[in-house]
């Protein structure tokens, strides 16, 4: 089965400029968990989640680091430490969004996406078209659906 034939086209998006409190309203209301951001003309541009929400009312943790031989070397690095500290000043989508989405096409087996979701560890992806336009979004809400009826 592909994934044109899972996938929902009515999907929720945000701008960069939609609000954490408009995000995190949408997110609840809808009972979904994530909301691909994308410009005018409907290309993703990132994608902001339940996750990137509950960020926002955690105390920022301190890097775990380790000395070697004088220096010291962050044990997941300066970069995750600084997206942490950026998710917890955000006010907009822009500021804590993923920029780097995983997307997926129509035509994409279904086994293929829900290996993806498992490895990389997503409860959504975008669905594009070959010039990068939103065209739906499937979830393990609809995988777990389909994998449900194949085993009635």
């Amino acid at each position: 089965m592909k994934v044109n034939e899972l996938m929902s086209t009515n999907v929720i998006t945000v701008k960069k400029d939609t609000t954490v409190q408009e995000i995190a309203h949408l997110l609840a209301d809808n009972n979904i968990s994530g909301l691909p951001v994308v410009d005018n003309d409907n290309k993703v541009l990132g994608i902001v989640t339940q996750k990137d929400i509950l960020c926002k009312d955690i105390q920022p943790r301190f890097p775990a680091v380790f000395e070697l031989l004088g220096g010291i070397i962050f044990v997941k690095g300066v970069k995750h430490f600084n997206d942490e500290l950026k998710k917890l000043a955000a006010t907009k989508a822009e500021d804590m969004m993923t920029e780097k989405v995983i997307t997926t096409t129509g035509d994409t087996e279904v086994e293929k996406v829900a290996e993806m979701m498992v490895e990389e560890d997503l409860n959504s992806i975008p669905v594009v078209d070959g010039s990068k336009k939103l065209v739906g979004i499937i979830s393990q809400a609809d995988l777990v659906k389909y994998i449900a009826k194949m085993l009635d």
